[in-house]
């Protein structure tokens, strides 16, 4: 990622950033494989898609999951105009990431992966901790720099479709990527990424 930055401060997209990754990892380690958008079965039958996996020349194989969250933004950088969404609904974007962390770890155990996922994002609410107001129903859900993820996450307002079970503990640390725009809002960019590990898994509840 600090490679990366140095080249692509900011992305259109999350297909952007995805494709720009695999490029960099390619001149990084021109030895690992790297496919996109790669399906695998599910017993129902319905394909289920990685954002990306890596082959090693070791044998081991990494699957990535990317979330680029936004809020807006409207610059240029080296003389390319980007126009960042607002994506607003930051409650679903923490949702989702737990969801990929939660969809990499059954890819561990299933295929004996490791797994990697990575949010970028400028929505500094997303790594700040909450402030002293009420607990929201995402509250479980939060990825603020410090918190530790781990066990059965539920929603405070018992929908049960956002509940998701972690097997794994993990600490979510966020790190600087780029500044796009001093003192703007949205003008920062931070990123975090959570390292799922087959062996470091615990067996599922019966």
């Amino acid at each position: 990622m600090e490679s990366l930055a140095k080249t692509r401060p900011v992305f259109h997209s999350e297909a952007d950033f995805q494709f720009a990754f695999a490029r960099q990892l390619f001149e990084l380690a021109p030895q690992v494989q790297c496919r996109l958008e790669v399906p695998f079965r599910r017993d129902s039958g319905r394909a289920e898609y990685l954002d990306l996996l890596c082959h090693g020349d070791n044998g081991r194989s990494t699957a990535i999951e990317f979330k680029y969250f936004t809020r807006g933004w409207q610059g240029e950088i080296g003389g390319e105009a980007y126009a960042l969404r607002n994506h607003a609904a930051s409650d679903l974007a923490r949702l989702h990431y737990v969801h990929d962390v939660s969809r990499l770890e059954g890819f561990a155990s299933t295929h004996g992966f490791e797994g990697i996922a990575i949010m970028l994002t400028n929505e500094s609410s997303l790594w700040s901790p909450p402030g002293t107001r009420r607990q929201t129903n995402y509250e479980a859900f939060r990825i603020h720099d410090g918190k530790e993820l781990g066990g059965v996450l539920e929603w405070r307002n018992g929908f049960s479709a956002n509940r998701r079970e972690l097997r794994g503990s993990y600490d979510v640390r966020w790190s600087d990527y780029a500044v796009v725009e001093v003192g703007a809002t949205g003008g920062t960019l931070r990123w975090t990424a959570i390292h799922v590990h087959p062996a470091r898994l615990e067996a599922p509840a019966q």
